[in-house]
């Protein structure tokens, strides 16, 4: 090598000479065919392992969202319930609730449980009874009206069931549903359950089978006759503007209710549900960074082969002039080439399928004729996906960092090869 290569490898911090050896390291020949094979399988490796990563992340983000927005949008991220007394002040404590700052909506409810029956089926039901203006603006049932309409209901004794409990019930819009409560008319010979018919004016779909199956809203003033309320409510349901910010909210409500109350945020009422989602998905980060750390292991086990194989090719450049600098960089731009790859290609995979992945699952059940993601297991119509930036761009990171560190080693043994020892045989 002349006086001039020698000064560019020495000054450049990665010369053109480098890459071509390195990329002519990567076009492995055929007695290197298997180290070729070390190197596929790592790529193989790093690009499923991110796409994976992403993908699951993003289901598990998804999974949470759609549950949060399901359970929010129908139960109140307050709950105002009475003590020492009944609540039936209810008007004045609702009204006083809905001027603070923030609140959304507060609305009172008598909620019983019952037996909703057809001539056909009979199910378990929570009815809730609600005002007209206040199930008009929970907007995960108004704006998923499926049959019939709320139009006037406050001024009948109508009811609105979920889709999946009117499809067990083999009900629709129009018909009638029959609901058996266990606590009904005292007599002399005890307490009888009550029985009654009522004409179902609207069938909703919120997407999630448990309260789709489960809830049925009755006009307030029914559900205080049927369940022997006449004068107070159960409880009141309070939405906020950002559920996030629950605590601001909680000493404003107290002040506000101008009465003995005792409130339950929804943090507190799911608690255990969402903390064992949380718990889900920091283990399933872990075990799938195993994917990407055994990738990252192959890249290491191929470069000390490619090493050994190469050791006369460094030794000639070593007398050549090439430094011990050079050596470990051709190295690490052979190895980190394989990392860098297979995580961008694996974020693209990843990123496809996240963006499809409704229709993929559709394909999928389609194509095995079975019910994948099923609704009465995952409480979920669809299949979700939610790209987290922040979550995207630590798994790059991470793959990019354990493929770096991964050439590190084979790179500086290289680097110290003794030239002399390296050509004592050839």
């Amino acid at each position: 090598m002349d006086e001039t290569m020698t000064e560019t490898v020495q000054t450049a911090p990665f010369a053109p000479f480098e890459w071509m050896l390195s990329a002519r390291y990567l076009r492995a020949r055929r007695k290197e065919g298997f180290i070729s094979v070390i190197a596929g399988f790592s790529f193989l490796g790093i690009m499923l392992g991110v796409a994976t990563l992403i993908i699951v992340m993003a289901v598990m983000n998804g999974f949470r969202k759609e549950l949060l927005d399901k359970i929010l949008g129908l139960n109140g991220h307050i709950l105002v319930q009475p003590l020492e007394s009944p609540l039936t002040d209810w008007k004045d404590v609702a009204e006083r609730i809905s001027q603070v700052q923030g609140i959304r909506l507060a609305a009172p409810v008598v909620d019983g449980q019952a037996l909703a029956s057809s001539p056909w089926n009979a199910s378990g039901v929570l009815v809730r009874g609600i005002r007209s203006d206040d199930l008009n603006n929970l907007t995960s049932i108004a704006k998923n009206i499926k049959q019939g309409s709320l139009e006037g209901f406050d001024d009948g004794q109508g009811v609105a069931i979920g889709r999946r409990l009117a499809d067990q019930l083999s009900l629709h819009a129009g018909d009638s549903v029959t609901l058996v409560a266990p606590k009904g008319a005292v007599t002399p010979m005890g307490t009888t359950p009550r029985i009654k018919p009522y004409k179902i004016v609207a069938v909703f779909e919120i997407g999630m089978s448990e309260y789709d199956l489960g809830f049925v809203f009755m006009p307030l003033a029914e559900a205080q006759a049927y369940f022997n309320r006449s004068s107070d409510v159960t409880s009141i349901e309070v939405f906020t503007t950002n559920p996030d910010r629950i605590d601001a909210f909680r000493k404003a409500v107290t002040e506000a209710a101008g009465r003995p109350v005792f409130l339950v945020d929804w943090r507190q009422r799911n608690s255990t549900f969402f903390n064992a989602l949380q718990v889900e998905r920091n283990v399933m980060f872990l075990i799938l960074t195993m994917i990407v750390l055994v990738a990252a292991l192959n890249i290491v086990s191929g470069l000390i082969m490619l090493v050994k194989d190469k050791g006369s090719d460094i030794a000639i450049l070593r007398t050549m002039g090439a430094s011990q600098g050079s050596i470990m960089r051709i190295f690490l731009i052979t190895g980190a080439s394989i990392g860098v790859v297979g995580t961008l290609v694996g974020f693209f995979v990843g990123l496809v399928i996240c963006l499809n992945i409704e229709s993929i699952r559709q394909f999928l059940s389609w194509l095995t004729s079975t019910e994948l993601f099923s609704p009465e297991l995952y409480f979920l119509s669809k299949l979700p996906a939610e790209i987290d930036v922040g979550e995207t761009t630590a798994v790059v990171i991470m793959a990019l960092t354990l493929s770096f560190l991964a050439t590190l080693y084979p790179s500086w043994r290289a680097a110290r090869l003794d030239p002399v020892e390296a050509l004592r045989y050839e």
